[in-house]
């Protein structure tokens, strides 16, 4: 395990000099999703160095952690006290880190029933585009008129300014979680999930790959044992292994260097009339796509079903990553980046061509 160290005075130098001398920054962390966004552009400035856990409260649900600080080791300290990051981070295959995984704003299986990765962000530290250290939010859940900032930053990929701290609200590991598997179509897998998510059963994942529809339960022994009875299936042998599978890209489905598309859509929308390769998660919300089908195609049929898509892996990385925003979105995207960036050294061109 590396050394706690907290570097924020380096990082905010770095970024002085690139300011001084009109000089864009590429922010690195653990490297284990540099495929997602538009391809990088600028100097590299590492915040692995960045890191150790601040502090952390079981007693009160709460971990604030330096943004080079691994997953590995914030999961491993919540896994002592029976806790665990409720939005499901994806590790990927490299280290990923705690900033990492605020910046991409990425959830795994969980975060339908559990919550999104903004959803438990509870304060950040962060060092802007004009070389300023600032601190949004606090340690505690607060409902609050006008923008949270610090829940800004979730998902906005270091455009807005280099996490130097971050506070989540962790929650209790479920007592008991068992996987059940059901061997139907796709469309059967929509109805179903949809139909489950309506009734009071303790969900915590489904997904339907290749023919097979997966449902995790989580939650005490004994409603577990209820909820199969009623819901029937075959046990899954290592459950745990597929929603690991499923969290970081490791099972079959992902393999292969075919363009891999995020399709966000209304949960009971019926399958889309698209060629390739489909894996179904978050009870029909997110599905995953690997084709070679054109952009456009893949973005009107989504719209029309009132979702929007994003090259997640692969294809055209200078072109059009995300779904295009309307004009009065892209004004505010443009507004925010001027306010934390006014110079646009941080992590330009990442989201959009625009800034």
């Amino acid at each position: 395990m590396t050394p706690d160290a907290d570097i924020s005075a380096a990082l905010q130098a770095s970024v002085l000099d690139a300011i001084a001398q009109n000089r864009s920054l590429q922010i690195v962390g653990g490297g284990s999703k540099t495929f997602y966004g538009r391809a990088p552009q600028g100097e590299p400035l590492s915040v692995t160095g960045h890191r150790g856990v601040i502090s952390y409260e079981p007693t009160e649900l709460v971990i604030t952690a330096r943004a080079g600080t691994t997953l590995a080791d914030v999961e491993a300290l919540l896994a002592k006290h029976n806790q665990m990051l409720p939005f499901d981070p994806p590790h990927f295959s490299g280290a990923a880190t705690m900033g990492g995984a605020i910046a991409t704003g990425l959830s795994g299986p969980r975060r339908p029933y559990a919550g999104s990765a903004r959803d438990f962000v509870l304060g950040v530290k962060v060092l802007t585009g004009k070389g300023e250290i600032l601190g949004f939010g606090g340690q505690v859940m607060k409902n609050v008129a006008g923008f949270d900032v610090s829940r800004f930053m979730a998902g906005s990929l270091g455009t807005l300014g280099i996490l130097l701290e971050v506070s989540l609200k962790v929650l209790p590991r479920p007592e008991s979680e068992q996987t059940l598997l059901f061997e139907c179509s796709a469309l059967d897998a929509i109805r179903r999930m949809n139909a489950w998510a309506g009734q009071p059963l303790p969900l915590s994942g489904a997904a339907f790959d290749g023919g097979r529809l997966y449902l995790r339960l989580s939650g005490s022994t004994a409603a577990l044992n209820a909820a199969r009875e009623k819901l029937g299936g075959e046990l899954a042998a290592d459950g745990a292994a597929f929603w690991r599978g499923v969290r970081d890209h490791a099972c079959i489905f992902f393999q292969g260097d075919a363009p891999l598309w995020r399709v966000s859509v209304p949960a009971a929308t019926p399958p889309l009339d698209l060629p390739g390769e489909w894996l179904l998660d978050w009870g029909g919300a997110q599905r995953w796509l690997k084709t070679s089908c054109a952009p456009a195609t893949i973005r009107e049929l989504t719209a029309k079903a009132g979702g929007h898509a994003t090259l997640f892996r692969g294809g055209d990385r200078q072109g059009a990553v995300f779904h295009p925003l309307s004009p009065a979105l892209m004004a505010l995207h443009l507004r925010l980046k001027a306010a934390f960036d006014p110079h646009g050294i941080l992590n330009p061109g990442r989201m959009y061509s625009e800034g």
